[in-house]
């Protein structure tokens, strides 16, 4: 195994952060690793990376110990935290001298080798300062790259950036995954479902959820959305009188997201109601959840 954790505990007063947690990740994976705000996340790629120390509980990187071993562990990691923290007064091929230097690598053949795999090219000689922060996430990248790790933590890697930026970084990500293994975290759940075939989805610092993602989105019956749009605004009651109906979100005026485990018998619900109450319908459709209505579900639950 490439990242392993057991029993992982850390505690904040009398919070805890992250709850007895266990997972491991094999070599090569790709794995998203999902959660709201402040459901141990961060605190958990922390701790793999040994920039902090748990309470309780075991991490190990590709077998050894981080607690044991911390100068080992970080040979073998390559970490972009959220923060990304970079000296915006040096050169980009500066800062990477430093990095490089730092890691007792050959510093001229690494350089040039992580600013070809992130795309830095076209701004490789300018201060990170003027750089975007497409540019600057690949500059943290290109570090974090720099001494050719094993396994890469990527702590929302495409945060504030714009939507070509993220399907830049996020091909690059891909791309690093054919031979390192990564555990990335990210608001974005389509990125997620473009990249990893796992996740794991943790809240209020415990797993909820440890799985492939079509397992996920197929692990019950009640693993369908029925999208309906009315052209008229409908009485909320009459939708909420559906049978086999476990949830029903009222998306904006005339559209409904509802969920169930009978989308036939909704539609024809749907059906029968439209002609029964003279409305019309423009568009009926019913697909399998989204990763997006799995991690609400896994999430939503855990709040109770």
């Amino acid at each position: 195994m490439s990242i392993e954790v057991k029993d992982l505990t850390k505690i904040y007063g009398e919070q805890k952060a992250v709850d007895n947690i266990s997972f491991s990740i094999s070599n090569g994976e790709i794995v998203g690793f999902l959660g709201p705000n402040g459901a141990g996340k961060s605190t958990t790629m922390k701790i793999i990376t040994g920039y902090l120390q748990q309470d309780a509980g075991e991490a190990w990187v590709s077998g050894t110990n981080v607690n044991a071993q911390p100068m080992v562990i970080k040979k073998k990691i390559g970490y972009l935290p959220e923060a990304n923290p970079l000296y915006h007064d040096m050169y980009v091929k500066e800062y990477l001298d430093f990095v490089a230097e730092i890691h007792q690598k050959n510093k001229k053949e690494k350089i040039e080798n992580v600013i070809k795999v992130v795309g830095l090219t076209p701004e490789a000689k300018k201060k990170i300062g003027q750089l975007s922060k497409g540019y600057k996430q690949r500059v943290g990248l290109a570090a974090a790259l720099i001494h050719d790790p094993e396994v890469l933590i990527l702590d929302e890697p495409t945060s504030g950036l714009d939507p070509n930026q993220i399907i830049e970084i996020r091909e690059v990500i891909k791309n690093l995954g054919k031979n390192k293994t990564v555990l990335f975290s990210s608001h974005i759940l389509q990125e997620v479902e473009a990249i990893c075939d796992r996740v794991i989805i943790i809240n209020k610092g415990k797993i909820v959820a440890d799985n492939k993602l079509v397992n996920l989105q197929n692990a019950n019956k009640n693993s369908h959305v029925v999208l309906v749009q009315f052209k008229e605004n409908v009485d909320e009651s009459l939708i909420r009188n559906l049978k086999q109906v476990n949830t029903a979100e009222n998306l904006e005026s005339g559209n409904w997201k509802l969920e169930t485990g009978n989308p036939e018998s909704v539609r024809r619900q749907l059906l029968e109601l439209s002609l029964q109450n003279n409305l019309n319908i423009i568009s009926l459709q019913s697909e399998n959840q989204s990763l997006e209505d799995v991690f609400r579900n896994l999430t939503r639950t855990n709040d109770n």
